[in-house]
């Protein structure tokens, strides 16, 4: 059972002896971080997160740890109901021995999207009321009074989400000049589009714990057929505070979220706001909100050397909602507040 060196180092560093471990086994999926499930003799069973190998990312990736820490953290208290790791160590400082790592309980069940052929309806319908439940119970999560990344990889959180979110898109339209990502608009039109929208951003003056990465992979699925539940809510690393209605982006990847009515009924019933309203201002707010994270999955692909199908998938698949998003945003009338 090889080990590596960096995650041998940080085992060492948090007192696991080599003669505890009883397996190791690398994570994959789409993860920016070195991702690790180990499974100690005494029965804990833990994930080892540790950044890459130094090279190119995206602005707002620096120090993603650091925004790990901070999901778990912050959802300590509701751990438990939202099927959230719990923190078992964590070291930040790159520097210091054992380098910057987070060690966290592994969670029980299968990526959702790796279960989704062979979920009944039934199953479906009610894993989906009980993800809108933990995603509304995670909005309920107090701020620290600012917005943005906790990395402060952008700068220090913000007093207003539209500067945070500014920060946010200025940040990754950057990163596509720099590395000269193929984009279907031009990165002047694109900010200049964003920008003249960002007003819509002033509805939203409370600081939510956004996960912002809520795909399926995301997304653990537990027990046997007709006994399904949501075991765990996981991969925290690209978390911000900001707008709740931002994580809806990800949990209706390339779908359409005011149609899960599953979802809605769960995420009512516990969300701070109650049932969620699409008005003019939440629909353009989600608009902005796309138009973010196709850019990123668009730019990401030249730091990642995205080659291939994955290439083609991209400029296939993504690049076409990026544009729909940016029609959103430019034809959205001026919208009267939500009171987000």
């Amino acid at each position: 059972m090889p080990i590596d060196t960096v995650l041998s180092a940080v085992l060492r560093h948090v007192g696991v002896p080599p003669e505890l471990i009883a397996s190791c086994d690398p994570l994959t999926g789409g993860t920016y971080n070195a991702v690790t499930r180990v499974h100690l003799t005494d029965g804990r069973r833990w994930v080892v997160k540790t950044p890459p190998p130094g090279g190119a990312h995206l602005a707002y990736e620096r120090d993603l740890l650091v925004n790990e820490v901070t999901f778990y953290t912050a959802a300590a208290a509701l751990a438990e109901e939202a099927a959230v790791p719990v923190l078992v160590h964590s070291g930040l400082d790159p520097a210091a021995p054992g380098g910057a790592y987070v060690v966290m309980t592994d969670r029980p069940g299968q990526p959702w999207h790796e279960v989704a052929d062979a979920l009944a309806d039934d199953d479906a319908r009610r894993l989906r009321a009980e993800l809108g439940r933990i995603v509304g119970r995670l909005h309920t999560v107090p701020g620290p009074g600012g917005f943005g990344y906790p990395s402060a990889a952008l700068g220090p959180l913000a007093p207003t989400w539209r500067g945070a979110f500014t920060a946010m898109t200025g940040a990754v339209l950057d990163d596509a000049r720099t590395y000269g990502a193929r984009l279907p608009c031009e990165v002047a039109d694109i900010r200049r589009l964003l920008d003249a929208a960002s007003y819509v951003l002033d509805e939203v003056t409370r600081p939510a714990l956004v996960h912002f990465d809520l795909w399926q992979g995301n997304i653990l699925v537990a027990g046997e057929p007709g006994a399904r539940r949501i075991g765990g809510v996981i991969d925290g690393e690209r978390m911000f505070w900001g707008d709740p209605v931002a994580d809806f982006v990800s949990l209706a990847l390339f779908g359409d979220m005011e149609r899960d009515e599953d979802f809605l009924a769960g995420y009512g019933e516990s969300a701070p706001g109650g049932p969620a309203t699409f008005d003019g201002s939440v629909r353009l707010r989600l608009a902005l909100y796309r138009a973010y994270l196709y850019l990123i999955m668009l730019v990401e692909t030249v730091p990642r050397k995205a080659s291939g199908e994955q290439l083609e998938w991209a400029w296939t698949e993504v690049a076409p909602r990026l544009e729909a998003a940016l029609g959103e945003v430019e034809s959205a009338p001026r919208v009267a507040g939500s009171g987000a």
